[in-house]
């Protein structure tokens, strides 16, 4: 029984977790901080509220924060870089933690964090052990081979720990719901799509007022809703070939959020989170090597460009030089 699970655990170990797929949540979650930074000015972010007149918020650990090291303004600017940064995926093993600190640090700074900044926060730190170990150049290369299996171990630790986060992130939210009298019995929605602050934009109403008109459409919007976040608890235990469906589902559930209620930034790490909680990390996404496509179109480029009389009689005597080598 220990020789079959030592070899099971070889063979996890053997098998590269340093992919594009952990690659895209990483640029989604820097891009999820990085929007609402970039829409937002420091003022809004950082200001007083009921019961708590200082700010940012610098008490307890979020004192070592970034917003609260430096000047507002200029950590605004900073977490702007190194969120830019971190979403082009350039050495994940360089900049894992500076992403991690500048998200860590508006999550437990600012005024007003929503359930995306918090999600981020998380996120960012358990993908550490992944991230610190990833040689690459760009996380959005196809995968790298793996070379210490300890490392590769404790990386899919890591990846394991975080689908049993999401997994609770989904059934506290569709459980809590069940315990609203609104969600219960199938009107919530119509509330939250008809509020004028929170409500559906201006453009959706013609599409939405038909269906908040019936008592069907409320209850299959507002139920629905529901059983989409419930389903996504059992991708924990899915088998492969049915997680691709509860992720298309997932991401529709998202992407509804952000369009109809303007949660553009919280439905980024949402679906930052179903990525690595359903896209096994060795299925890599079918993306070209961006290092490499950079490199073939550098080299067609300097290839159609005539080279001087003195740069061709070189590579000419470089090529007799390099034969002459070769001979026996």
């Amino acid at each position: 029984m220990l020789s079959r699970l030592g070899a099971s655990v070889r063979a996890v170990a053997e098998t590269s977790p340093w992919t594009n797929v952990y690659g895209l949540a990483r640029t989604l979650i820097a891009l999820s901080t990085l929007v609402t930074l970039l829409a937002s000015e420091t003022s809004t972010l950082f200001r007083p509220a009921a019961g708590d007149p200082d700010f940012p918020y610098c008490d307890g650990a979020a004192a070592y924060g970034l917003f609260c090291v430096a000047e507002p303004a200029w950590a605004h600017r900073i977490a702007i870089v190194v969120l830019l940064v971190a979403a082009s995926g350039w050495r994940p093993r360089l900049t894992a933690l500076p992403h991690w600190w500048a998200t860590v640090s508006f999550q437990a700074s600012s005024t007003i964090p929503d359930g995306g900044d918090q999600v981020a926060a998380v996120l960012t730190l358990l993908l550490l052990p992944i991230a610190l170990t990833d040689g690459r150049t760009w996380h959005w290369q196809r995968t790298r081979p793996v070379g210490d299996l300890a490392a590769s171990l404790v990386a899919w630790s890591a990846l394991v720990v975080i689908r049993v986060q999401v997994a609770g992130i989904y059934l506290q939210a569709s459980m809590a719901k069940l315990g609203r009298e609104e969600w219960a019995n199938g009107t919530a929605m119509y509330y939250w799509l008809s509020d004028p602050l929170f409500g559906a934009p201006g453009w959706a109403a013609p599409l939405l007022r038909p269906v908040l008109a019936g008592a069907a459409g409320v209850t299959i919007l507002t139920w629905g809703a529901v059983a989409v976040e419930f389903a996504l608890v059992f991708g924990l235990f899915a088998r492969r070939a049915a997680r691709p469906y509860l992720l298309g589902a997932g991401v529709l559930l998202h992407v509804s959020i952000a369009l109809l209620m303007g949660l553009g930034s919280f439905a980024l790490a949402m679906i930052a989170s179903l990525v690595l909680y359903l896209r096994p990390l060795d299925q890599p996404w079918p993306l070209p090597d961006p290092l490499m496509r950079t490199v073939k179109s550098l080299r067609s480029h300097l290839s159609a460009v005539p080279q001087p009389f003195w740069g061709r009689r070189r590579t000419v005597a470089t090529r007799r030089a390099l034969e002459e080598n070769r001979s026996p």
